[in-house]
């Protein structure tokens, strides 16, 4: 394969930004047949990344997830929240076009060196 014109991602200052990455399976180079097996490669080559830019899901601030078919949004989030402790980044969950390799999902992501809290508003009014 010749080499693709992108990084996997870019450390820019202390923020990284990982490129579009989707599950594929190593052995076949096509998405699984189930949405929970892919959900897990693509969830596992995004923490790939971040594991070589020293980081963990700890660090995301923002994750974008497109899914040509959003009825598996529930499977997706079933394995999603296995990643993830207490804090969870900020998310969107996108209704999309076909994707690459007939894949169901593709991620992308925003994580920061330093240690950060979520922002919840005052719904109280």
């Amino acid at each position: 394969m010749s080499r693709l014109p992108f990084s996997d991602a870019v450390l820019a200052g202390d923020t990284v930004y990982v490129s579009g990455r989707i599950g594929l399976d190593p052995r076949t180079g096509r998405p699984p047949a189930d949405a929970a097996d892919e959900a897990r490669l693509v969830m596992d080559d995004v923490c790939a990344v971040l594991r070589a830019a020293d980081l963990t899901t700890d660090d995301l601030a923002m994750v974008t997830i497109f899914a040509p078919d959003v009825a598996d949004f529930a499977a997706f989030n079933a394995v999603y929240l296995g990643y993830f402790g207490e804090r969870l980044p900020a998310r969107a969950f996108i209704g999309s076009g076909p994707l690459l390799f007939g894949a169901r999902f593709e991620i992308t992501a925003v994580a920061h060196r330093a240690r950060h809290s979520s922002v919840e508003p005052d719904r109280s009014s």
